[in-house]
């Protein structure tokens, strides 16, 4: 591999992973620690290089219509920054996001980064042993979430019309992820591969197979509770339960021998179950007649207060403004008109500041490359 001799000088020992052709002589090296830019000499400016290392704690793209802006946190050492034509947004994306994953640990020593997909503000890298997730306006910072292959024990697609949704079940969770159709294939593709690789196992069906399988040892190897109460109480019910009676608060279930006395009690004194129940069935059903009653009155009321109402406003006339004088106003054609020229005339010159962007930016472009 030729490289630039001033490129050559800043990497040292160390070899490039990567190498990202950015336009003219201009190129990006990636290393295991560091992003190097290198800017060969042009009308404005000399050959130059930076250097951008690896221990980022966050990092976020934004894209404008010719350029992607990498931006890199390093917490208080502050933030830089670079740009590269937005056609190697991608290309430039998956090396660099994987010497950032490698120097927070979180991918390890032999682990490859196999894909990075970006949907909006959904992240997903897929390497050979987990699939990281990052959901938020940067890339990636702190707040990621990844999920292990050897935790994952089924993986299934659904499909729509304009999205189709992962679903990747690890540790007994459902994990759901949405990409759009046009991008599913690929990491349908990216996400199955890896996993099978790992498992070493030649499609889903036999994956799920496995997982089966030992899901099944796992439970086998459980130990089984074997604890026995016996004949005797319930333990959830051994303390005497307390029972509301006209006398007072009394404890403990009744025995044969109190009901008997109890019944005894109540034939003696003339009391007859049945007729107080009657009595009661009476009562309530005098009440039910006389809340329906009531019921109806209150709905004759009410329709008699309607009528009323639609009465009077149909006298005060259909415009509700009766005989006050006023009357309510009807929008004018000329202000229609005015809202429709001023709506053109922002459009018109939206068009011309866009117009008079590109021009600016193809400029500059020109001025800088030279060649």
């Amino acid at each position: 591999m030729t490289l630039p001799d001033l490129v050559r000088g800043e990497l040292g020992e160390e070899d490039p992973v990567a190498r990202v052709h950015l336009g003219g002589d201009d190129e990006l090296f990636v290393t295991p620690t560091r992003t190097l830019i290198y800017r060969a000499e042009g009308l404005l400016s000399d050959e130059s290089t930076e250097k951008f290392p690896h221990d980022a704690e966050r990092v976020a793209v934004s894209e404008s219509r010719r350029k992607a802006k990498f931006t890199l946190e390093y917490g208080l050492d502050g933030e830089r920054s670079f740009a590269v034509p937005r056609g190697s947004l991608d290309e430039v994306l998956h090396p660099v996001l994987a010497g950032v994953l490698s120097a927070a640990g979180i991918t390890e020593p032999g682990e490859t980064v196999e894909r990075t997909f970006r949907f909006s503000e959904l992240t997903l890298v897929v390497t050979s042993a987990r699939v990281v997730k990052h959901v938020g306006a940067a890339v990636w910072d702190d707040d990621y979430e990844e999920f292990h292959y050897d935790d994952v024990t089924d993986l299934t697609f659904e499909e729509g019309s304009v999205a189709t949704t992962l679903v990747l079940t690890a540790a007994g969770r459902q994990e759901r992820f949405k990409a759009p159709s046009d991008s599913a294939r690929a990491i349908k593709e990216r996400l199955t591969n890896a996993l099978l690789a790992h498992y070493d196992v030649g499609s889903l069906e036999e994956f799920r197979a496995l997982s089966a399988a030992a899901e099944g040892e796992e439970n086998d190897d459980e130990p089984v509770d074997r604890t026995d109460f016996g004949g005797g109480p319930d333990p959830l019910s051994a303390e005497p339960a307390e029972v509301e009676t006209d006398a007072g608060t009394r404890e403990g279930p009744l025995d044969d021998d109190s009901a008997t006395m109890e019944t005894a009690t109540a034939d003696a004194a003339g009391a007859d179950p049945s007729g107080a129940a009657d009595s009661t069935d009476s009562s309530q059903s005098a009440g039910a007649a006389g809340t329906a009653a009531a019921t109806e009155l209150h709905r004759e009321q009410e329709r008699e207060a309607v009528d009323a109402g639609a009465g009077r406003a149909d006298a005060a006339g259909s415009d509700g403004f009766g005989d006050s004088g006023f009357e309510p106003a009807d929008p004018t054609d000329d202000i229609a008109k005015e809202v429709a020229a001023l709506r053109e005339q922002v459009e018109r010159q939206g068009e011309q500041i866009e117009r008079q962007t590109e021009l600016v930016e193809r400029l500059i472009e020109e001025l800088r490359r030279g060649r």
